[in-house]
Protein backbone atom coordinates (compact mmCIF):
# COMPACT_ATOMS: atom_id res chain seq x y z
CA UNK A 1 0.00 0.00 0.00
CA UNK A 2 1.30 3.56 -0.82
CA UNK A 3 1.20 5.81 2.28
CA UNK A 4 1.33 8.49 -0.14
CA UNK A 5 -1.68 7.96 -1.40
CA UNK A 6 -4.63 9.40 0.18
CA UNK A 7 -7.03 6.64 1.29
CA UNK A 8 -10.87 7.10 0.00
CA UNK A 9 -12.28 4.65 2.26
CA UNK A 10 -13.89 6.81 5.36
CA UNK A 11 -15.12 9.44 3.03
CA UNK A 12 -18.56 10.30 2.72
CA UNK A 13 -20.05 10.50 -0.93
CA UNK A 14 -20.79 14.35 -0.37
CA UNK A 15 -16.64 14.43 -0.10
CA UNK A 16 -15.70 12.11 -2.77
CA UNK A 17 -18.12 14.50 -4.57
CA UNK A 18 -15.66 17.44 -3.50
CA UNK A 19 -12.75 14.94 -4.84
CA UNK A 20 -14.13 14.44 -8.34
CA UNK A 21 -14.80 17.45 -8.73
CA UNK A 22 -11.65 18.60 -8.27
CA UNK A 23 -10.09 16.20 -10.16
CA UNK A 24 -12.31 17.66 -13.38
CA UNK A 25 -14.87 14.83 -13.36
CA UNK A 26 -18.27 14.98 -13.13
CA UNK A 27 -19.76 15.54 -9.63
CA UNK A 28 -22.10 12.16 -10.01
CA UNK A 29 -18.48 10.42 -10.40
CA UNK A 30 -18.13 10.63 -6.19
CA UNK A 31 -21.53 8.78 -5.95
CA UNK A 32 -20.34 6.08 -7.95
CA UNK A 33 -16.67 6.06 -6.26
CA UNK A 34 -18.88 5.72 -2.91
CA UNK A 35 -20.97 2.56 -4.49
CA UNK A 36 -18.01 0.98 -5.17
CA UNK A 37 -16.31 1.09 -1.81
CA UNK A 38 -19.45 1.01 0.87
CA UNK A 39 -21.72 -1.40 -1.75
CA UNK A 40 -19.47 -3.46 -3.45
CA UNK A 41 -15.47 -3.37 -1.07
CA UNK A 42 -13.44 -3.22 -4.19
CA UNK A 43 -10.10 -3.52 -3.33
CA UNK A 44 -8.64 -1.39 -5.73
CA UNK A 45 -9.62 2.18 -8.23
CA UNK A 46 -8.80 -0.28 -11.43
CA UNK A 47 -12.14 -2.46 -10.49
CA UNK A 48 -14.24 0.68 -10.41
CA UNK A 49 -15.40 -0.19 -14.24
CA UNK A 50 -17.86 2.18 -14.59
CA UNK A 51 -15.25 5.03 -14.41
CA UNK A 52 -13.91 5.67 -17.47
CA UNK A 53 -10.13 4.57 -18.05
CA UNK A 54 -8.79 8.29 -17.83
CA UNK A 55 -10.77 8.89 -14.94
CA UNK A 56 -9.14 5.81 -13.36
CA UNK A 57 -5.89 6.77 -13.84
CA UNK A 58 -6.54 10.21 -12.27
CA UNK A 59 -7.87 8.81 -8.96
CA UNK A 60 -4.94 6.45 -9.06
CA UNK A 61 -2.35 8.92 -9.34
CA UNK A 62 -3.72 10.61 -6.08
CA UNK A 63 -5.73 8.04 -3.81
CA UNK A 64 -5.90 4.58 -2.97
CA UNK A 65 -9.25 2.39 -1.58
CA UNK A 66 -7.51 2.08 1.58
CA UNK A 67 -8.09 -1.47 2.14
CA UNK A 68 -5.19 -2.96 4.04
CA UNK A 69 -5.69 -6.96 4.69
CA UNK A 70 -5.23 -8.34 8.57
CA UNK A 71 -1.64 -9.95 7.67
CA UNK A 72 -2.01 -12.41 10.81
CA UNK A 73 -5.02 -14.62 12.80
CA UNK A 74 -5.60 -17.09 15.84
CA UNK A 75 -8.59 -19.43 15.70
CA UNK A 76 -10.22 -20.46 19.16
CA UNK A 77 -11.74 -23.83 19.55
CA UNK A 78 -14.93 -21.78 20.35
CA UNK A 79 -15.08 -20.55 16.78
CA UNK A 80 -13.77 -16.94 17.79
CA UNK A 81 -11.00 -15.51 15.51
CA UNK A 82 -8.61 -12.65 16.22
CA UNK A 83 -7.34 -10.99 13.48
CA UNK A 84 -4.40 -9.06 13.33
CA UNK A 85 -4.66 -5.33 11.62
CA UNK A 86 -1.69 -3.03 9.91
CA UNK A 87 -2.32 0.68 10.97
CA UNK A 88 -2.44 2.33 7.26
CA UNK A 89 -2.58 6.07 9.35
CA UNK A 90 1.02 5.46 10.65
CA UNK A 91 1.38 7.16 14.17
CA UNK A 92 4.76 7.99 15.04
CA UNK A 93 6.47 8.48 11.80
CA UNK A 94 8.36 5.21 11.96
CA UNK A 95 7.39 1.91 13.25
CA UNK A 96 4.48 0.14 11.56
CA UNK A 97 1.51 -0.15 14.05
CA UNK A 98 -1.36 -2.61 14.76
CA UNK A 99 -4.66 -3.08 16.40
CA UNK A 100 -6.84 -6.83 16.80
CA UNK A 101 -10.19 -7.41 15.98
CA UNK A 102 -12.07 -9.79 17.32
CA UNK A 103 -14.74 -11.78 14.89
CA UNK A 104 -17.38 -13.48 17.32
CA UNK A 105 -20.18 -15.48 15.78
CA UNK A 106 -23.26 -16.99 17.71
CA UNK A 107 -25.43 -19.28 15.80
CA UNK A 108 -27.57 -16.50 13.78
CA UNK A 109 -25.30 -13.73 15.02
CA UNK A 110 -22.05 -12.47 14.25
CA UNK A 111 -20.54 -9.72 16.08
CA UNK A 112 -17.14 -8.10 15.25
CA UNK A 113 -15.44 -6.18 18.43
CA UNK A 114 -13.49 -3.54 16.51
CA UNK A 115 -10.42 -1.20 18.12
CA UNK A 116 -10.51 2.56 17.99
CA UNK A 117 -6.73 3.12 19.28
CA UNK A 118 -3.72 1.79 19.25
CA UNK A 119 -2.95 1.34 23.49
CA UNK A 120 -5.29 3.30 25.08
CA UNK A 121 -4.54 6.32 27.73
CA UNK A 122 -7.37 4.84 30.50
CA UNK A 123 -5.26 2.53 32.23
CA UNK A 124 -7.65 0.23 33.75
CA UNK A 125 -6.12 -2.15 36.16
CA UNK A 126 -7.62 -4.75 34.96
CA UNK A 127 -7.01 -4.16 30.92
CA UNK A 128 -3.95 -5.35 29.08
CA UNK A 129 -4.63 -2.58 26.32
CA UNK A 130 -4.07 -0.05 28.92
CA UNK A 131 -0.88 -2.23 30.16
CA UNK A 132 0.10 -1.35 26.61
CA UNK A 133 -0.19 2.58 26.99
CA UNK A 134 -1.23 4.96 24.44
CA UNK A 135 0.11 4.67 21.00
CA UNK A 136 -1.79 6.34 18.49
CA UNK A 137 -5.31 7.19 17.57
CA UNK A 138 -6.83 5.17 14.50
CA UNK A 139 -8.41 7.24 11.57
CA UNK A 140 -11.68 6.92 10.29
CA UNK A 141 -10.47 4.28 7.42
CA UNK A 142 -8.52 2.53 10.05
CA UNK A 143 -11.35 1.91 12.23
CA UNK A 144 -13.25 0.84 8.90
CA UNK A 145 -10.46 -1.17 7.12
CA UNK A 146 -11.40 -3.49 9.83
CA UNK A 147 -14.81 -4.26 8.61
CA UNK A 148 -14.13 -3.60 4.86
CA UNK A 149 -10.76 -6.33 4.97
CA UNK A 150 -12.43 -8.80 7.03
CA UNK A 151 -12.89 -12.47 5.61
CA UNK A 152 -16.07 -12.71 7.08
CA UNK A 153 -17.52 -9.32 6.42
CA UNK A 154 -20.57 -10.25 4.86
CA UNK A 155 -21.62 -12.49 7.88
CA UNK A 156 -21.65 -9.58 10.16
CA UNK A 157 -25.16 -8.89 12.15
CA UNK A 158 -23.22 -6.58 14.85
CA UNK A 159 -20.59 -4.02 15.49
CA UNK A 160 -19.20 -3.53 19.28
CA UNK A 161 -16.19 -0.52 19.36
CA UNK A 162 -14.96 -2.82 22.67
CA UNK A 163 -11.66 -3.44 21.41
CA UNK A 164 -8.49 -1.51 22.21
CA UNK A 165 -8.56 1.95 23.09
CA UNK A 166 -11.50 4.31 24.39
CA UNK A 167 -13.52 5.36 21.87
CA UNK A 168 -14.61 8.67 23.41
CA UNK A 169 -10.77 9.55 23.31
CA UNK A 170 -10.81 9.34 19.37
CA UNK A 171 -14.50 10.42 19.35
CA UNK A 172 -14.11 12.78 15.65
CA UNK A 173 -12.87 9.22 14.10
CA UNK A 174 -15.44 7.16 15.51
CA UNK A 175 -18.60 9.20 14.59
CA UNK A 176 -17.29 9.20 11.26
CA UNK A 177 -16.96 5.64 10.98
CA UNK A 178 -20.66 5.08 12.69
CA UNK A 179 -21.83 7.97 10.81
CA UNK A 180 -20.38 5.68 7.38
CA UNK A 181 -21.66 2.90 8.81
CA UNK A 182 -25.56 4.16 9.41
CA UNK A 183 -25.25 6.60 6.25
CA UNK A 184 -27.88 5.75 3.16
CA UNK A 185 -24.98 5.95 0.75
CA UNK A 186 -22.44 4.40 3.02
CA UNK A 187 -23.36 0.69 4.62
CA UNK A 188 -26.74 1.87 5.34
CA UNK A 189 -26.26 -0.26 8.45
CA UNK A 190 -29.44 0.70 11.24
CA UNK A 191 -27.66 1.93 14.78
CA UNK A 192 -29.22 -0.47 16.48
CA UNK A 193 -26.15 -3.11 14.95
CA UNK A 194 -23.55 -0.80 16.31
CA UNK A 195 -22.88 -0.57 20.57
CA UNK A 196 -20.17 2.00 21.16
CA UNK A 197 -18.84 1.83 24.68
CA UNK A 198 -16.61 4.40 27.26
CA UNK A 199 -15.57 4.94 30.81
CA UNK A 200 -17.71 8.35 30.74
CA UNK A 201 -15.48 11.03 29.44
CA UNK A 202 -18.30 13.13 29.79
CA UNK A 203 -18.34 15.91 27.21
CA UNK A 204 -17.37 13.67 24.58
CA UNK A 205 -20.03 11.00 26.04
CA UNK A 206 -22.50 14.07 25.33
CA UNK A 207 -21.49 14.64 22.27
CA UNK A 208 -21.77 11.27 20.92
CA UNK A 209 -25.30 11.21 22.23
CA UNK A 210 -26.32 14.13 20.69
CA UNK A 211 -24.55 13.32 17.42
CA UNK A 212 -25.31 9.16 16.74
CA UNK A 213 -28.38 6.92 17.41
CA UNK A 214 -25.98 3.90 17.97
CA UNK A 215 -26.52 2.45 21.44
CA UNK A 216 -23.64 3.50 24.47
CA UNK A 217 -22.74 1.05 26.69
CA UNK A 218 -20.79 2.23 29.71
CA UNK A 219 -17.82 0.39 31.94
CA UNK A 220 -19.10 0.49 35.36
CA UNK A 221 -17.13 -2.45 37.32
CA UNK A 222 -17.97 -1.20 40.93
CA UNK A 223 -20.94 1.16 41.97
CA UNK A 224 -18.60 2.60 44.34
CA UNK A 225 -16.24 5.58 43.95
CA UNK A 226 -13.17 4.41 46.13
CA UNK A 227 -13.36 1.14 44.93
CA UNK A 228 -14.17 2.28 41.13
CA UNK A 229 -11.18 4.92 41.86
CA UNK A 230 -8.77 1.60 41.86
CA UNK A 231 -10.04 -0.38 39.38
CA UNK A 232 -9.98 2.95 36.79
CA UNK A 233 -8.12 5.73 37.04
CA UNK A 234 -10.96 8.06 34.66
CA UNK A 235 -12.54 7.74 38.01
CA UNK A 236 -10.66 10.58 39.07
CA UNK A 237 -11.84 13.14 36.52
CA UNK A 238 -15.18 10.93 34.93
CA UNK A 239 -17.20 9.94 38.11
CA UNK A 240 -19.60 7.17 37.82
CA UNK A 241 -22.08 9.91 39.02
CA UNK A 242 -21.90 12.30 36.93
CA UNK A 243 -21.92 10.22 33.75
CA UNK A 244 -25.42 9.10 35.11
CA UNK A 245 -26.43 12.33 35.64
CA UNK A 246 -25.72 13.02 32.36
CA UNK A 247 -27.30 9.43 30.77
CA UNK A 248 -30.84 10.51 32.56
CA UNK A 249 -31.13 13.41 30.35
CA UNK A 250 -31.48 10.65 27.34
CA UNK A 251 -34.29 8.73 26.45
CA UNK A 252 -33.22 5.14 25.88
CA UNK A 253 -36.62 3.62 26.23
CA UNK A 254 -37.05 3.11 22.48
CA UNK A 255 -34.58 2.09 19.64
CA UNK A 256 -31.74 3.30 21.53
CA UNK A 257 -29.90 1.01 24.05
CA UNK A 258 -27.85 2.18 27.26
CA UNK A 259 -25.72 -0.66 28.99
CA UNK A 260 -23.19 -1.21 31.50
CA UNK A 261 -20.36 -3.31 31.35
CA UNK A 262 -19.53 -4.76 34.56
CA UNK A 263 -16.62 -7.19 34.98
CA UNK A 264 -16.16 -9.14 38.23
CA UNK A 265 -14.05 -9.75 41.01
CA UNK A 266 -14.11 -12.52 43.10
CA UNK A 267 -14.85 -11.33 46.76
CA UNK A 268 -14.29 -7.66 45.68
CA UNK A 269 -17.22 -6.69 43.44
CA UNK A 270 -19.95 -9.41 42.92
CA UNK A 271 -21.58 -9.10 46.90
CA UNK A 272 -24.97 -8.07 46.87
CA UNK A 273 -23.95 -5.07 48.68
CA UNK A 274 -22.94 -4.39 45.20
CA UNK A 275 -26.22 -5.85 43.54
CA UNK A 276 -28.08 -3.39 45.72
CA UNK A 277 -25.89 -0.54 44.96
CA UNK A 278 -26.40 -0.98 41.47
CA UNK A 279 -30.12 -0.89 41.72
CA UNK A 280 -29.72 2.22 43.15
CA UNK A 281 -27.33 3.89 40.88
CA UNK A 282 -29.26 3.36 38.05
CA UNK A 283 -32.89 4.03 38.70
CA UNK A 284 -34.19 6.76 36.31
CA UNK A 285 -32.22 4.87 33.55
CA UNK A 286 -34.25 2.31 31.09
CA UNK A 287 -30.54 -0.58 30.62
CA UNK A 288 -29.21 -3.58 30.93
CA UNK A 289 -25.72 -4.47 33.06
CA UNK A 290 -24.06 -7.49 31.62
CA UNK A 291 -21.67 -9.26 33.77
CA UNK A 292 -18.30 -10.62 32.94
CA UNK A 293 -15.98 -12.65 34.47
CA UNK A 294 -12.46 -10.97 34.46
CA UNK A 295 -10.14 -12.85 32.67
CA UNK A 296 -6.59 -13.21 34.12
CA UNK A 297 -4.44 -10.48 33.18
CA UNK A 298 0.22 -11.07 33.70
CA UNK A 299 1.21 -8.82 36.76
CA UNK A 300 -2.39 -8.21 38.24
CA UNK A 301 -3.56 -9.64 41.44
CA UNK A 302 -7.29 -9.71 40.88
CA UNK A 303 -9.03 -12.88 41.37
CA UNK A 304 -12.42 -14.05 39.31
CA UNK A 305 -15.59 -14.42 40.37
CA UNK A 306 -17.39 -18.07 40.09
CA UNK A 307 -20.25 -18.92 38.52
CA UNK A 308 -22.82 -19.18 41.46
CA UNK A 309 -21.56 -15.56 42.68
CA UNK A 310 -22.69 -14.10 39.14
CA UNK A 311 -25.90 -15.78 39.13
CA UNK A 312 -26.86 -14.16 42.27
CA UNK A 313 -25.44 -10.99 41.11
CA UNK A 314 -28.12 -11.09 37.76
CA UNK A 315 -30.64 -12.46 39.72
CA UNK A 316 -31.03 -9.66 42.69
CA UNK A 317 -30.49 -6.89 39.84
CA UNK A 318 -33.10 -8.78 37.58
CA UNK A 319 -35.37 -9.07 40.35
CA UNK A 320 -35.42 -5.43 41.35
CA UNK A 321 -35.92 -4.59 37.91
CA UNK A 322 -32.61 -4.07 36.06
CA UNK A 323 -32.31 -6.48 33.26
CA UNK A 324 -28.73 -8.24 33.66
CA UNK A 325 -27.16 -10.82 31.57
CA UNK A 326 -24.06 -13.21 31.70
CA UNK A 327 -21.98 -13.03 29.14
CA UNK A 328 -20.10 -15.82 28.11
CA UNK A 329 -16.84 -15.80 27.69
CA UNK A 330 -15.48 -15.94 23.98
CA UNK A 331 -11.84 -16.38 22.43
CA UNK A 332 -9.81 -16.43 25.91
CA UNK A 333 -7.51 -19.97 24.35
CA UNK A 334 -6.80 -16.86 22.14
CA UNK A 335 -6.15 -13.81 23.97
CA UNK A 336 -9.46 -12.31 22.90
CA UNK A 337 -11.90 -12.62 25.35
CA UNK A 338 -12.52 -8.83 27.40
CA UNK A 339 -9.40 -7.12 28.51
CA UNK A 340 -6.84 -9.00 26.85
CA UNK A 341 -5.87 -7.25 23.82
CA UNK A 342 -2.54 -6.06 23.08
CA UNK A 343 -0.35 -5.13 20.14
CA UNK A 344 2.45 -3.98 22.76
CA UNK A 345 4.59 -6.85 21.27
CA UNK A 346 4.12 -6.77 17.46
CA UNK A 347 6.10 -5.86 14.98
CA UNK A 348 6.85 -5.50 11.20
CA UNK A 349 8.22 -9.08 11.61
CA UNK A 350 4.38 -10.62 12.12
CA UNK A 351 3.75 -9.66 8.42
CA UNK A 352 5.87 -12.67 7.46
CA UNK A 353 3.10 -15.06 10.10
CA UNK A 354 0.26 -14.66 7.79
CA UNK A 355 -2.24 -17.56 9.01
CA UNK A 356 -5.24 -16.23 7.14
Amino acid sequence: MNDAKKPLLGLTAAELKDISVQLGLPAFTGGQIAKWIYEKHVGSIDAMTNLSKAARQQLNEHYQVGAAAPIHCQRSTDGTVKYLFPVLANTDGHSTKFVETVFIPDDDRATLCVSSQVGCKMNCLFCQTGKQGFEGNLSACDILNQIYSLPERDRLTNIVFMGQGEPMDNLDAVLRATQLLTASDGYAWSPKRITVSSVGLKRHLKRFLDESDCHVAISMHSPFHEQRLQLMPAEKAMPLSETLDLLRQYDFTHQRRCSFEYICFGGLNDSLVHAREIVKLVQGIECRVNLIRFHQIPCVDLPSTDPLRMEQLRNHLTHHGVYATIRASRGEDILAACGLLSTAKKSQDDSNNIQI
